[in-house]
């Protein structure tokens, strides 16, 4: 939501010294170590369709967090979600894949912009096509795992949205869509198979 950023404009901003591209090429201002001043794009002139489907982008934002086991440690994977513009539940950050821009760059900039973090964007999870709350009309969704290394203090839909850091017991409760259940039930097939994760986890974006 927001005020739509142009591409050409964005483009010279972005080249500016006081930029870096870190984070998977997404322009972070180098002097705001937490902050992100950009604004999310808004309106559908330029959302992608293929044969009458409305394409939307998503991932599951994660982090490994140490926790104390008696006299040893251990890693649990926790997932960050974001409450609904629409409602009281919980869902992971998505929105529309644009005609000018790749798929990997869709997932990127949703994330950013509805959840604040960047990360490492991993192989997608899966398409799933499922019809919209609030018409008839139906979606094809494309989820991808992101693996955070950036957490903002400040994010384009920071006013409009809470986040929250969850186990993936809590998230699988707390998530109000069936499709994004599935994508979170794939990505914990992922992490308990290492040998299928370290063969599918292969950079998508640089």
């Amino acid at each position: 939501m927001g005020i739509y950023l142009s591409r050409n404009i964005a483009s010279f901003i972005f080249s500016s010294p006081l930029f870096s591209k870190k984070n998977g090429g997404i322009p972070i201002p180098m002097q705001l170590e937490n902050m992100v001043s950009l604004v999310s794009r808004t309106g559908r002139h330029l959302q992608r369709y293929d044969k009458g489907c409305r394409q939307v982008v998503g991932c599951i934002p994660y982090r490994y967090r140490q926790t104390k086991q008696e006299s040893s440690s251990a890693e649990e994977i926790e997932v960050l979600m974001i409450s609904s513009q629409k409602g009281q539940g919980m869902l992971f950050p998505k929105g529309g894949w644009e005609v000018d821009e790749s798929i990997e760059e869709a997932a990127n900039r949703e994330t950013l912009e509805e959840a604040g973090v960047t990360g490492h964007l991993e192989p997608k999870l899966g398409k799933w096509r499922y019809k919209s709350k609030s018409s008839c009309t139906f979606h094809e969704g494309y989820m991808f795992p992101l693996l955070v290394n950036k957490q903002f203090e400040s994010w384009p839909e920071k006013t409009v949205r809470k986040r929250e850091w969850m186990t993936l017991a809590e998230a699988k409760e707390a998530c109000q869509n069936w499709w994004m259940k599935e994508a979170l039930d794939e990505f914990v097939r992922r992490q308990t198979h290492p040998q299928k994760k370290e063969e599918q986890d292969k950079p998508v974006c640089t």
